[in-house]
């Protein structure tokens, strides 16, 4: 009956919870405010001898590590000064306006600094969000550094991208000094992964031979082990035969009975690497903006469009190092022309980070008709550009210099051309490599360039 007689007294007063969703917001600004202005600081935090006046009860609610330290009876906790050991002083500033304010500002020169910091005090939307950030932010310059950082942290999300980044641009990257740079384990782990872009076992080996004469006396035991993971099932008996007799393995006693032991044995259980069976044939249309990857030996095809606010493309083209680049350019004829690649691991067109290509600027606006390339020889980018003003045609070019960030002009052609009637010139042409050459055929000659 008690019960009874209660209902409707709740109903009457009919309860209900609103969210204030501008109050964390607020009040989060608001402590911000109290902090720079230096209001009811109750502790002062020592780091390198540089001194941040903070609040305990901001810094327990924000960080485990400091709700520990002022909450347990560690001598801290009564300390009016506490000295933080194994922190740097600018990197605890930018932890500390984080914790004030909630915006953590990251860059390439600070993410790995931050996030050790942010290990340390247990602050794990700043350790997530610099673990995330270094893995959108591998590249060749840093990739080494990212890998073996991510290694002594453990950060899985950014060893797995550098080693997808490694295993990508394997065969051109292990001829770099970073390569030379790696350790024992680092270099076994690299060479075991299934999908390293080599076309032939003996880049593996190669890489290897180079990793261990950077630091022959160091590392020539280190050999036996490193051989398991080189797959000797994929090469031919010419290739062993050149192996077991390398300088290398006649050296150490060990490698010969390794290699021997893998061929007798044999590992025909361990797949060829991504390089030795992966092909895929490039279609490309510049009026949908559609991008056609097809499997020649599956007959897939595999459609990948450019986002709607892309340049306009000009031309695509695909690297011997299974790079795919496409040259693009504002709606403006005289716009300087730029060159983006695609992200294969990220499926995305980033900047490709090369200087654009200015393109000639015209005297004349009364043009026939032009046509762009951008086509690759001896790993090396060219811009090409045939040009037809009333009765005279040049085909220009530009090579890039990767180590200057320049394109740099080469020799032009002169063109001649075949009329189909009086007002109309035909404009069958296009630019082809092949070897060392780069042609540009024409409906009406062959014009060969030597480079």
């Amino acid at each position: 009956m008690a019960a009874a007689d209660q209902e409707p007294l709740v109903s009457a007063v009919r309860p209900r919870s609103y969210q204030d969703e501008s109050y964390l917001h607020g009040f989060l600004g608001t402590v911000g405010d109290l902090q720079k202005d230096g209001a009811f600081q109750d502790v002062v935090l020592d780091v390198k001898g540089r001194r941040f006046p903070c609040h305990r009860l901001v810094l327990s609610a924000a960080s485990p590590y400091f709700r520990a330290m002022f909450t347990s009876d560690m001598a801290e906790s009564r300390q009016k000064t506490v000295v933080l050991q194994d922190l740097d002083a600018d990197i605890f500033g930018e932890i500390l306006s984080y914790i004030y304010s909630g915006t953590l500002h990251v860059s390439l020169d600070k993410v790995q600094p931050l996030y050790q910091a942010a290990d340390l005090l247990q602050l794990d939307y700043v350790r997530d969000t610099c673990s995330s950030y270094m893995a959108m932010n591998v590249e060749c310059s840093n990739c080494v550094d990212m890998y073996k950082f991510a290694d002594d942290f453990f950060v899985d999300i950014v060893q797995k991208r550098c080693l997808q980044w490694i295993a990508r641009h394997f065969a051109e990257f292990s001829f770099n000094k970073e390569f030379s740079s790696l350790s024992v384990k680092n270099v076994t782990e690299i060479i075991s992964h299934d999908e390293l872009d080599v076309k032939e076992e003996t880049t593996v080996w190669e890489a290897v031979v180079r990793w261990v004469q950077h630091s022959r006396e160091d590392r020539l035991h280190h050999l036996p082990s490193i051989l398991p993971y080189i797959r000797f099932n994929l090469l031919t008996s010419d290739d062993m035969t050149a192996i077991l007799d390398h300088p290398l393995v006649r050296e150490d006693p060990g490698s010969s009975e390794v290699i021997r032991n893998a061929v007798q044995k044999g590992n025909s259980n361990l797949k060829p690497r991504l390089g030795m069976t992966t092909e895929m044939a490039i279609l490309s249309n510049a009026f949908t903006k559609e991008l056609l990857f097809m499997n020649p030996w599956e007959g897939k095809y595999i459609s990948c469009n450019r986002p709607e606010d892309f340049p306009r493309d000009k031309n695509v083209t695909v690297t011997s190092d299974n790079n795919i680049y496409i040259l693009t350019r504002d709606q403006e004829i005289n716009e300087p022309l730029s060159v983006y690649k695609y992200n294969h691991a990220e499926n995305v067109w980033e900047d490709a980070g090369m200087s654009s290509v200015s393109r000639w600027q015209r005297q004349e606006i009364d043009f026939t008709w032009y046509k762009e390339y951008l086509v690759e020889v001896d790993q090396i980018l060219y811009y090409v550009a045939a040009d037809v003003i009333g009765d005279s045609g040049l085909v220009w070019m530009w090579k890039y210099n990767r180590h200057t960030d320049q394109w740099q002009e080469c020799s032009r052609l002169q063109l001649r051309y075949q009329y189909i009637n009086e007002d109309h010139v035909y404009l069958s042409c296009t630019a082809l490599t092949c070897g060392s050459h780069l042609y540009f055929l024409t409906s009406a000659e062959i014009g060969n360039v030597f480079l």
